[in-house]
């Protein structure tokens, strides 16, 4: 393989694309149909890397000779990775989380996969990433989900804007695994495959 293989990111997830971005690699993107619910999991690592798994494969069995790359985050308060955060998708979710999650450590379970049908290649992984939550006002919640409305993000917030903010201390070796994609293990396995980076 090389730099002409046909990339596919499994996904759409703005923040992902952004992620990919980085790269300046040509791909396209492709939205996987997938059920995200849990299926009896126990660990968040387990749901993420199924659900990773789940998306690179559907869109792999169309297109057997790209580089199909899937990617799912999980998140979990401290000693509890079997329940699992969501996507809040209202105002008051958001806020119910972040009342949660002050003063609190949560983690997050970033899985990735990367598939390549025709040769055989398949690799799929989870990485870890936490951050404390400074105590937090009702009224500094309040205001920063009317700023950065993060309905979509589990845990309500985004790191990459405001959420930043809501912050003690963010702990992990790579920032890009909170973001929702390890960039530093996918572009390893992208030298593997024989794509050149940078």
């Amino acid at each position: 393989m090389n730099n002409r293989t046909q990339i596919i990111l499994a996904s759409s997830s703005q923040t992902r694309k952004d992620l990919m971005n980085r790269l300046r690699l040509d791909y396209l993107c492709i939205s996987p149909d997938i059920d995200e619910s849990p299926q009896g999991e126990t660990h968040a690592d387990d749901l993420a890397k199924r659900l990773a798994f789940e998306k690179a494969q559907v869109i792999a069995q169309d297109h057997p000779h790209a580089i199909v790359i899937g990617s799912d985050q999980v998140a979990w308060r401290e000693h509890s990775p079997q329940e699992f955060i969501g996507k809040p998708l209202t105002v008051e979710k958001a806020i119910q989380q972040l009342e949660a999650n002050s003063g609190k450590n949560v983690y997050f379970s970033t899985a990735l996969s990367v598939q390549h049908l025709a040769s055989g290649f398949e690799q799929t992984l989870a990485e870890h990433y936490h951050v404390k939550f400074r105590d937090l006002s009702l009224e500094e919640i309040q205001r920063y989900v009317l700023l950065d409305s993060p309905l979509h993000c589990a845990g309500s917030f985004k790191c990459e804007s405001l959420g930043i903010s809501l912050f003690e201390q963010m702990i992990g070796q790579d920032q890009t695994t909170l973001m929702g994609m390890p960039m530093i293990q996918l572009c390893g396995i992208l030298r593997t495959l024989g794509i050149l980076l940078p």
